[in-house]
């Protein structure tokens, strides 16, 4: 029998959590044997509430809990910004038992904020992906949808939980068990960790036409240094005259101007869940002067830089009285 604990975390995921949970109840329940116990972790050991608000009653404080083999960090909204010492201290001392650490979406940045990531390769929700690799640049932040490194896991929250401990219980008992857990669930099918967040994403039929989406990946993939049309391109095998035809017909825009809405909205996430300062945030996403950049923004966003992170910050604060 493995003991998984669970920590919980102001305002975690709830849907991350359940669908951790859910494959090891269903592994027990098929099998008929007890393969999986899991007890449940706050910080005080009170009931810990969810995005959603729904509260969570917990078994243990970090005082109390029982020496566990396997940590589960469970974060959500404003996992980023996650700075409790005590609790860091205490996942360090974890660490140092020998305890397996895992993290379901930014669980990670968590993980990483107690230094327990360093050399290890790991994933997160690609919404903060950019934020905790310019964070932590000693990371090697995937985005995959689950990764497994030695002994620490991570996946990018969601339903990408279930794929991951799916995984795990195909390692330990099989993988005809997993299959018939995935089943039970009405989990279509059991998608690998290698596989990237953005090909789970549900279709856009706007979308579906794949030179157009082979075009966007590239620039996904070249937000700091972009690519010009002409590159871009000639990289894919397309004409240039074809990729603008594209873009007019499933977009209605230029491809200039959805490159640049890709480095304005990576740039908004890096001002929410980074404290880089504003021109070197510009210099991630490709802008070679800040004016420049500010304009961009303001224009994009209807708001400059500067004042879209005070607010953003003011709204968190506002959310956490």
């Amino acid at each position: 029998m493995e003991t998984i604990g669970f920590l919980l975390v102001p305002d975690f995921s709830m849907i991350a959590f359940t669908a951790s949970v859910e494959p090891l109840r269903l592994a027990n329940h098929i099998s008929g044997r007890t393969l999986y116990r899991w007890v449940l972790l706050s910080r005080d050991g009170g009931a810990e509430r969810a995005s959603n608000g729904v509260g969570v009653l917990c078994d243990h404080g970090l005082d109390d809990a029982p020496l566990l083999p396997t940590l589960v960090v469970c974060s959500g909204i404003g996992g980023h910004r996650y700075d409790d010492r005590a609790v860091l201290s205490w996942l360090r001392r974890a660490a140092t038992r020998g305890t397996q650490l895992g993290a379901v979406c930014t669980g990670s940045h968590i993980l990483a904020r107690a230094g327990l990531l360093d050399g290890y390769r790991c994933t997160i929700h690609w919404e903060n992906l950019a934020g905790i690799a310019e964070t932590f640049p000693e990371i090697e932040a995937t985005g995959e949808l689950f990764t497994i490194d030695r002994n620490r896991f991570t996946c990018a929250g969601g339903t990408s939980a279930t794929d991951m401990m799916l995984h795990r219980i195909a390692a330990a008992h099989g993988e005809t068990l997993a299959i018939d857990i995935a089943e039970q669930m009405l989990h279509d099918r059991i998608r690998p960790g290698h596989a990237h967040q953005h090909d789970a994403i549900q279709p856009n039929p706007v979308m579906e036409c794949k030179e157009l989406n082979d075009v966007i990946r590239l620039m996904q993939d070249n937000l700091e240094e972009p690519l010009d049309l002409a590159t871009l391109s000639a990289m894919l095998g397309q004409s240039r005259r074809n990729v603008e035809r594209l873009f007019r017909k499933y977009l209605d825009c230029s491809p200039a101007r959805h490159y640049l809405g890709l480095r304005l909205k990576r740039a908004r996430q890096l001002l929410s869940q980074t404290s880089l300062p504003v021109i070197e945030v510009a210099v991630c996403c490709g802008f070679v002067s800040a004016t420049h950049f500010s304009k961009c923004y303001r224009d994009h966003f209807g708001v400059p830089p500067r004042s879209d992170r005070q607010g953003q910050r003011a709204r968190v604060a506002v959310g956490a009285l």
